[in-house]
């Protein structure tokens, strides 16, 4: 959306339109709606304030205009930086409610701990695999090769060594989020 602008008074009014579709298009991409970050229309919005900031602006309206318009946009940066940095560290409110939401429509109580995010106890195979791939995704880990029967294997794997070690008769698996990996934590039944 390239348009030229006659006057610097058009620039402005265009540039005000700009940041407020980049508001509009971050809150999106934050609920979920829209599959990408907006960074090209970010980009598009800093060269223009850049631009402004090196021009001479004589016009009092319009340099008051402008720099009206470049502070709510050094607001609006800091604060998507922070929620961009949230998101990252697995930290970002909507996404923690979410899961937990997820959490609790499945039935399954949450591990409340610091680095765990995701936990299933072994109710039934199927939920155990569904909640490590649902860990997997949130967490951004590739998901393609992951299959129930390859799941299930490794479980019966280490199934076997946990009763040989431990002498038990049961083990209980659960998924749990530790320094943003995905694992399988097993404790005797």
């Amino acid at each position: 959306m390239k348009l030229d602008a006659a006057t610097p008074d058009e620039e402005m009014k265009l540039l005000e339109i700009k940041i407020t579709q980049l508001k509009l298009d971050y809150e999106k991409y934050f609920l979920g709606t829209r599959p990408t970050e907006p960074a090209m229309q970010r980009a598009e919005v800093q060269k223009a304030i850049v631009k402004w900031s090196n021009t001479r602006i004589t016009n009092t309206a319009l340099r008051f205009k402008f720099n009206s318009l470049n502070g709510r946009y050094q607001a609006f940066k800091r604060k998507w930086d922070d929620v961009l940095r949230q998101i990252e560290a697995g930290t970002y409110k909507r996404h923690v409610f979410k899961a937990q939401l997820h959490e609790r429509e499945r039935g399954v109580g949450g591990a409340a701990g610091a680095g765990a995010r995701a936990a299933a106890a072994g109710g039934g195979s199927s939920e155990l695999f569904e909640t490590y791939r649902d860990a997997m995704m949130a967490t951004g880990q590739d998901t393609s090769g992951l299959t129930p029967a390859k799941l299930q294997a490794a479980i019966r794997k280490q199934e076997a060594e946990i009763k040989k070690k431990l002498g038990c008769d049961r083990v209980d698996f659960k998924v749990v989020v530790q320094n943003g990996k995905v694992k399988l934590k097993a404790a005797a039944g």
